[in-house]
């Protein structure tokens, strides 16, 4: 009787097409094979990443994903404007933290105040052992739980996630996110029915208008 001996089939991450909307989920991952897939993945691609205590998930958006992602980030800049609050918008930087095995790449995210000061001269690549977290995160139809960890692990404060048409608050509290009706950045507004509505209304009227209105609102009642 012959032996056969099966040889594994390797093939480059970057030779893997994924269709639109899709998730790639990938075991047993170390760190090190983690930084070589990101090294393999390159800057340029639409697939975004998230990398908890050795599961690697490669999510491919969808296009209509990206729509509420920016319409969101746009909105929080005219919150944030409003107050008088300093922002840096670094989108979907690549976040790790090798101690908690943690990495991952927002739809978007923002420094807000005095941490906008400490990481606006920040042109190469996040380290978070000298720059500190993003003080928001915000993702479009996220479900999963490796993206939650992943945030845990880089310990960003604040993460809001918009899927279908609702808007969750997660706060970290001791290490685990905790769904809040309130926000830490805008704790005086309703950012739970004030996101979604806004969305909404941009998809219908068209988000130039959207935020022309809330701007005028905000300048004529000091509050969105």
């Amino acid at each position: 009787m012959t032996t056969q001996i099966v040889t594994p089939v390797t093939i480059p991450i970057k030779n893997i097409v994924l269709e639109p909307g899709s998730v790639l989920t990938i075991t047993d991952i170390t760190w090190e094979k983690f930084e070589a897939i990101l090294e393999e993945l390159g800057e340029k691609r639409s697939a975004r990443i998230a990398y908890s205590n050795g599961v690697l998930e490669i999510v491919s958006p969808l296009p209509a994903h990206e729509r509420p992602n920016r319409i969101i980030g746009r909105i929080v800049t005219i919150l944030l404007d409003a107050r008088n609050l300093d922002w840096e918008d670094f989108g979907s930087t690549t976040f790790r933290r090798k101690k908690k095995q943690a990495g991952l790449e927002p739809d978007t995210c923002f420094y807000i105040g005095e941490n906008a000061k400490r990481v606006r001269e920040c042109m190469m690549s996040m380290n978070l052992d000298v720059y500190p977290p993003p003080d928001l995160a915000i993702e479009a139809d996220v479900t999963s739980k490796t993206t939650l960890e992943a945030y845990a692990g880089i310990q960003v404060p604040e993460v809001w996630i918009y899927n279908k048409g609702k808007l969750k608050i997660n706060l970290l509290n001791d290490g685990e996110y905790q769904e809040s009706p309130t926000s830490l950045v805008f704790p005086d507004l309703p950012i739970t029915q004030l996101i979604p509505d806004r969305v909404q209304q941009a998809l219908q009227e068209g988000t130039s208008q959207v935020l022309r209105q809330l701007r005028q609102e905000i300048g004529g009642n000091d509050r969105a």
